[in-house]
């Protein structure tokens, strides 16, 4: 578990009680409707191409895309724009019993610690990592409220070697298609050996086990994570949720 789990590894330890200056956002109800396709031999499911935003947001992304293109004209939609519409594609762990979507050009491989690894194929250091691990809790309203495991998640980062800081942007909460309780955090990490990025990470525990999510990707001053990366990072953390193991 040594390339994310230490992040988490606050949720496995009990003894740690600490309040939170992070003030925690609205509750969200975030819901995705799973695709009819079936798995192929990967895992991976493949779907239509999604706009990077959340799915109840869809209607509104093209109607506002519609718009800036019929105001600004068609030079304005350049390759570059239409190249940010990543095809996300939705990958299932029916044994370990979790489900995400992952961009479809991102590459599957493996890592020591990790259940599943997807690195990004132009830069290895953007990556998304599942860990799913034994539990002693249910749920995580057992160990503490989001802002509790906030507060206990940067305190692991700002003790790693060469951290120089950690701020939390965003902490929430919200219901799972299969009622399972999930908290989500966005935050920044700058260190001497990655830069500055940008760190989404989910969390739930469901049939005695610990599901933890960490996507990290480079948000540096020369190239800043853009709106339309960072949407589409959301929708991949949103996307995180438990399915029935088999």
């Amino acid at each position: 578990m040594a390339f994310i789990s230490s992040q988490f590894l606050v949720l496995q330890n009990h003894s740690l009680f600490l309040s939170s200056p992070y003030p925690i956002l609205p509750r969200q109800q975030l819901h995705s409707s799973p695709n009819s396709a079936s798995a192929n031999s990967s895992g991976v499911i493949k779907s239509k191409k999604l706009p990077i935003i959340h799915v109840e947001r869809r209607g509104f992304s093209f109607s506002l895309l519609g718009l800036i293109i019929s105001v600004a004209g068609p030079f304005f939609f350049s390759e570059a724009l239409a190249a940010q519409l990543v095809e996300l594609d939705r990958y299932g762990d029916s044994k370990q019993g979790f489900t995400l979507l992952v961009p479809s050009s991102w590459i599957k491989v493996d890592k020591a610690g990790a259940t599943v690894l997807f690195e990004d194929s132009s830069k290895k250091a953007n990556n998304i990592g599942v860990v799913v691990s034994p539990a002693r809790i249910s749920s995580l309203g057992e160990f503490g409220d989001p802002q509790f495991v906030a507060d206990k998640l940067i305190q692991a980062e700002r003790r790693k070697d060469g951290t120089k800081e950690a701020e939390v942007i965003s902490i929430s909460e919200r219901k799972g298609d299969n009622g399972v309780q999930v908290y989500e955090f966005e935050y920044t990490v700058d260190s001497t050996r990655g830069g500055l990025k940008r760190v989404f990470s989910a969390a739930f525990a469901h049939s005695m086990k610990l599901y933890l999510l960490n996507i990290s990707y480079s948000d540096s001053s020369e190239n800043p994570l853009d709106v339309t990366k960072r949407e589409m990072l959301l929708q991949v953390m949103h996307s995180f949720d438990a399915v029935s193991a088999s």
